[in-house]
């Protein structure tokens, strides 16, 4: 019998990359068609309770393995540093627009978009706006409790006490042109008001004092609660030619705005009681809203700890943009344009052809309807009970049916939200389009502080510093203009001629030149 020669079974030579030791194994079958030893690389993942609440990343660029914490449903960006390339590059997370990117830890407002859900420190929407004050919840965003009878009582005397502002500041008020936006002067005017006070100004008193010292941070938060609404007053009676109204102690925050805005001379003028509780309400909504635009910029600019002025102005200059704060005048704009209901199939298919936006629907956070247009849409109708109905709002009603009835717009999650009914309340209230988004700040002053605050408190806290992907030219050397090539695009053909010059008499030699 010829004893036939033993095949030596197939091995897998197997190196792991992080120390660098291999060892044989049996290969499986398919692994190898060829005789000998394969080699190959591994990777042990971690597996069992110490894998759990990690992400595990293999980078295929080196095989390397890397185990990163998950925590609150969220992975530190930093982590990602330790996932280098061959050249020791760490590795950084791309997200334009922080669609899905968290840069504070808060306490403040938890919002749950696919279920509808809005809470200020634990308690829902719904419950504050019905049972609560606006100053009561401006309180509770910046304290983080609802206040004791005495507690509030202190609180409102303070911020009440502080509604008066320098007369510089109402001159300063004054010297803007009749027709400017309202918002641009209550932007000027906030930031003006840091100067009457360098004793609260970080560049000239110290760095650290809001983070150090509380009282002189509840100081600027009572001062900057109570000249909110004069400011913001003052510069829709500038804008309709009528003196200021100094505030009157004796009202409500909401009942004190009113009074600023709109008496005359009549005896004993005081708000009607409706008008100012549907304003308390909407104040209440607007509060805060987790970080917006706004509030985040409210935060960045408070990162560098420069005084809260700059950076409630900086951050109503966020709010200024037509993306936010202008979002229901937008949609009172669009509404003005439909006109009748008759109207609205054809802005409908208009809006599928995406020749036409549809404004007040759809939100970056909620998935299903905002809770706060919940509550703004009922408001609606007992403000229009004293001041007379609004005739846009068969419109937006007959819209807003339209478009939840439609495959388009649902399939898309796009629901009402805040904007879409809060500017008809103030439209029928009498405000101007143009001062919607002042009446957007007053209120979220209050969420900023809350945040700014929130932020001072906040221990080994850092100015904040996003990173960018660079994607300009290579390194190149400097040209002499002499020696550069002329090019056709000229700046004059990419910029609007300034008004002066196109006013400048016919005799000027520039004009006769045609340079105009």
């Amino acid at each position: 019998m010829v004893q036939q020669p033993q095949t030596k079974p197939r091995e897998l030579v197997v190196a792991d990359p992080t120390t660098g030791a291999s060892c044989p194994i049996p290969a499986p079958n398919g692994v190898s068609k060829g005789q000998g030893a394969t080699h190959a690389s591994f990777v042990v993942l971690p597996t069992g309770e110490s894998a759990r609440d990690t992400l595990t990343v293999l980078d295929n660029r080196t095989n390397k393995v890397y185990t990163i914490p998950i925590t609150d449903g969220t992975v530190k960006a930093t982590d990602f540093r330790q996932v280098q390339d061959t050249s020791g590059e760490g590795l950084r997370l791309f997200d334009a627009g922080f669609v899905n990117t968290a840069v504070a830890r808060s306490k403040i407002t938890e919002i749950d978009g696919a279920k509808g859900i809005l809470r200020y420190r634990g308690y829902p929407i719904e419950q504050l706006s019905e049972k609560s004050t606006f100053l009561e919840v401006a309180y509770l965003l910046i304290y983080g409790e609802l206040p004791s009878k005495g507690q509030f009582d202190d609180f409102e005397y303070e911020v009440m006490h502080h509604t008066y502002v320098h007369v510089k500041l109402a001159e300063l008020e004054q010297s803007f042109q009749y027709d400017a936006h309202p918002m641009g002067m209550f932007i000027a005017t906030m930031a003006a008001a840091s100067t009457f006070d360098p004793s609260g100004n970080p560049a000239l008193a110290g760095s650290d004092i809001y983070t150090k010292d509380r009282k002189l941070r509840n100081k600027q938060i009572f001062r900057i609660l109570g000249k909110v609404t004069t400011i913001a007053a003052m510069a829709y009676r500038h804008r309709i030619g009528r003196p200021a109204n100094p505030p009157q102690q004796g009202l409500s925050y909401t009942e004190n705005f009113l009074y600023m805005m709109d008496h005359l001379s009549e005896p004993g003028f005081r708000p009607h009681p409706t008008l100012a509780r549907a304003l308390d309400v909407l104040f209440i909504l607007h509060a805060d809203h987790e970080l917006n635009c706004s509030t985040a910029a409210m935060r960045h600019i408070g990162s560098s700890l420069v005084d809260p002025y700059s950076a409630v102005a900086g951050a109503a200059a966020a709010l200024y943009g037509p993306l936010h704060g202008g979002a229901n005048e937008a949609v009172v704009r669009m509404l003005e344009s439909i006109g009748t209901v008759d109207k609205i199939p054809a802005f409908i298919e208009s809006v599928k052809r995406r020749e036409k936006k549809l404004m007040g629907f759809g939100h970056r956070i909620y998935t299903s309807y905002d809770p706060r247009a919940t509550i703004i849409r009922k408001l609606a109708y007992e403000v229009f009970e004293v001041v007379g109905t609004e005739p846009l709002i068969e419109v937006a009603q007959e819209l807003e049916r339209v478009a939840l009835t439609d495959e388009y717009f649902t399939s898309r999650k796009l629901y009402p939200n805040v904007d879409f009914y809060s500017g008809l309340i103030y439209k029928a209230m009498g405000f101007p389009l143009d001062y919607f988004p002042v009446l957007f700040a007053i209120p979220r002053v209050a969420g900023w502080l809350a945040h700014w605050s929130e932020a001072m408190d906040e221990p080994n806290a850092k100015i904040w510093r996003p990173r960018q992907i660079y994607c300009g030219e290579a390194r190149r050397d400097y040209v002499p203009i002499e020696h550069r090539a002329e090019t056709d695009v000229r700046l004059t053909e990419m910029t609007k001629t300034a008004s002066s010059a196109r006013r400048r008499i016919s005799s000027w030699e520039g004009k006769k030149a045609g340079k105009l």
